[in-house]
């Protein structure tokens, strides 16, 4: 690591890190051997330097360089020449408050708070627990999903819905595939959400760059994990987390807590690579953080102190005055004590070194005047829109998403794809099972199609369909699981749930439909059917399984979890199991529920089955149609139904993708 006093080392221009390096007299001084590091450093070369082959190629290495070799505290880092678009952010009045349990009363857990935050600027947002820093942090992040009061604005402009487009956010849980591995994570987002302005930059080097700024090298090619799968451990999981948030080069960035978890070496290392990001690139860099270690403080720009109980702001200005203006308070730092335990002794009520009503009456005294005076500056010298900001690289792109539906599209196919080929379950559930029960089942029905017994074979083609309802069963877990990553994903802008969609359709319900076609295939080859039997078994118990994959992926998007969906799922499929015309018939169903019988698609399987087994038996086949209440000529009608049905499924659940089950913050 370099100090700031030492002298920047000479060579190379790729190895030449963009830092000020600061000189006994106090001045800065530049290196002038080199255009290309005067160009990064902000200055303008002689005429008579002439660009090199070398910066053409590759000019945004110095930000590499300090991503891999992080400076000192005290070391100014220029602004690159590839910065983005800078984007200020602005609150007026922001409080949250929530129902209390008294009807009609609420308790408040953020009182109205008021800031502004420069470009470039590496915030840190500290306070005791139930000081509402993470509330603070949402509601900032557009991610509360609870209404609020207050006002944010963006380069003082009015937040927009294309805000998502410049903003990331890296929230507390790790939500990652667990067969997925720690570089493909980085480069899924860095492909997802990368903003133009970086095209430069080669999108294997920028993630190759991250991983060793998170100090994931070693972990590189290994496997998330989960709690049921092996994986990296919990710190490096939290550091591929903040990783990816940070691979879109949003111009603002939201972390809640991404220290948490991480020893003291690693939490420095993450807001070390946080730093170099925001003032090289020029982004707002927001950080919920507990209590950190004082060099890891003195790396923030500015320092937000909030207290409980309500939650109300102490302090919003630079790091580095925040004990100058304890000590005007008359409340020094103790020698030889981290600042920041001392900020927070004092801000957490109910213990004996309780300030905190002190202090915020001080903030509201000194600060607060002039933050107010300060947004209203805002105000009224507005900066760009975002359209602007995202048409600074040659093209005006007012798209919700970074990159087009095909995109999305082929991103989230290869995803698909790959993680089902490392999973055994993705292929075991839809493709072993089934033909393990069509093995067992069928095995007990051996030869039931050459005998002369049509209610030994009604009973065969009933096994057959219920186990084609209940099959779909063992994929709620996956539905639920994919749609719970899905969510964070696609609240992150990174795709549209429509993309997710198809792309988990064009994987999963063909190998369904394969393992459905083998049980079915497998059951008939024991039962020996006849050839026009067997077509018939064949398509309508493909068709059913179509209606069913559709139901189940219906409930998995409504439903909040597994166990939802169960309770859910087993009314619908107990009934139109019930209600087939075998089990239940037409002439001995109540009249309330006879409705049932016209859109459950088992009566429609087994109507056709039967029908067409019927013409086998002319004796006993009429007999068996009539008390079944079944009819010869409503396969067309059955086909439409279920058809409709599968539509009409489908489509509501990307209703409910879109609008159910949102994540809650």
């Amino acid at each position: 690591m370099m100090s700031s006093g030492a002298d920047i080392p000479v060579g190379d221009v790729f190895a030449v890190p963009t830092v000020l390096k600061e000189a006994e007299d106090g001045v800065s001084h530049i290196p002038s051997n080199d255009s290309t590091r005067c160009s990064e450093l902000g200055t303008n070369p002689t005429p008579e330097s002439e660009p090199s082959f070398s910066e053409t190629l590759n000019p945004s290495i110095c930000t590499n360089e300090l991503m891999l070799n992080p400076p000192s505290s005290l070391a100014s880092i220029k602004r690159s020449a590839y910065a983005l678009p800078a984007a200020s952010l602005t609150f007026k009045d922001l409080t949250f408050s929530l129902p209390s349990s008294k009807e009609g009363d609420f308790r408040l857990i953020l009182a109205p708070a008021s800031g502004h935050f420069e470009a470039g600027e590496l915030v840190a947002i500290m306070g005791p627990s139930g000081c509402g820093k993470t509330t603070l942090l949402d509601m900032l992040a557009a991610k509360k999903s609870g209404k609020y009061g207050g006002e944010v604005f963006v380069n003082g402009r009015p937040r927009d819905w294309l805000f998502r487009r410049i903003a990331a956010y890296v929230s507390q849980e790790d939500v990652m595939p667990p067969h997925w591995t720690v570089q493909e994570a980085i480069e899924f987002n860095a492909t997802l959400k990368r903003q133009p302005k970086r095209a430069h930059c080669s999108l294997k080097g920028w993630v190759e760059t991250l991983i060793g700024a998170f100090d994931l090298q070693s972990v590189a090619n290994s496997r998330i994990g989960s709690t049921e799968a092996r994986g990296i451990s919990g710190g490096q999981r939290r550091r591929t987390t903040l990783a990816r948030g940070v691979a879109a080069c949003p111009s603002l960035l939201f972390c809640d807590e991404p220290t948490s978890g991480l020893s003291a070496t690693d939490a420095a290392t993450c807001v070390k690579a946080l730093r170099i990001m925001t003032k090289r690139l020029g982004i707002t860099c927001l950080v919920v953080i507990h209590q950190p270690r004082y060099e890891v403080t003195t790396l923030f720009d500015t320092l937000v102190l909030l207290t409980s109980n309500p939650g109300r702001m102490a302090y919003l200005g630079p790091t580095s005055g925040a004990l100058q203006f304890w000590s005007k308070c008359g409340l020094p730092s103790p020698p030889n004590m981290n600042p920041t335990d001392h900020y927070l002794d004092l801000l957490t009520p109910n213990l004996a070194q309780d300030q905190s009503a002190m202090l915020v009456s001080a903030f509201n005294e000194q600060i607060k005047p002039q933050l107010e005076r300060q947004i209203d500056n805002v105000m009224q010298e507005p900066g760009e829109t975002v359209v602007e900001m995202l048409s600074e690289s040659g093209y005006l792109c007012t798209r919700a998403y970074s990159v087009p539906f095909r995109t999305q599209l082929a991103t989230l196919l290869r995803r698909k794809m790959l993680l089902a080929s490392r999973d055994v379950r993705a292929v075991g559930l839809p493709l072993i099972m089934p033909v393990i029960q069509g093995t067992l089942v069928g095995y007990m029905f051996t030869g039931v199609g050459q005998k002369d017994d049509m209610l030994k074979q009604i009973m065969f083609s009933f096994c057959l369909v219920t186990m084609l309802c209940l099959a779909g069963l063992l994929t709620l877990v996956v539905l639920i699981t994919d749609r719970i990553q899905m969510k964070h994903e696609a609240s992150e802008a990174l795709y549209c749930e429509g993309a997710s969609s198809l792309a988990s359709f064009m994987v999963d319900v063909p190998l369904s439909l394969l393992g459905a076609f083998l049980n079915v295939s497998i059951m008939t080859a024991f039962g020996d059917l006849e050839s026009d039997i067997l077509r018939t078994v064949v398509c309508w118990s493909l068709l059913l399984f179509m209606f069913y994959d559709s139901m189940f992926a219906l409930i998995g998007a409504v439903a909040k979890d597994t166990r939802q969906a169960q309770v859910i799922v087993m009314p619908f499929v107990s009934l139109f199991m019930l209600f087939n015309g075998f089990v239940v018939a037409k002439a001995d169903a109540p009249k309330p529920l006879l409705w049932i019988f016209y859109i459950s698609p088992n009566q429609y399987a087994m109507q056709a089955i039967i029908v067409r087994l019927a013409e086998h038996f002319p004796l006993s086949g009429p007999a068996f149609v009539e008390e079944f209440g079944y009819s010869d000529d409503n396969n067309g009608i059955g086909i439409c139904v279920l058809c409709s049905m599968i539509i009409l499924l489908r489509v509501g659940q990307q209703v409910a993708l879109r609008y159910m089950n949102n994540v809650q913050r």
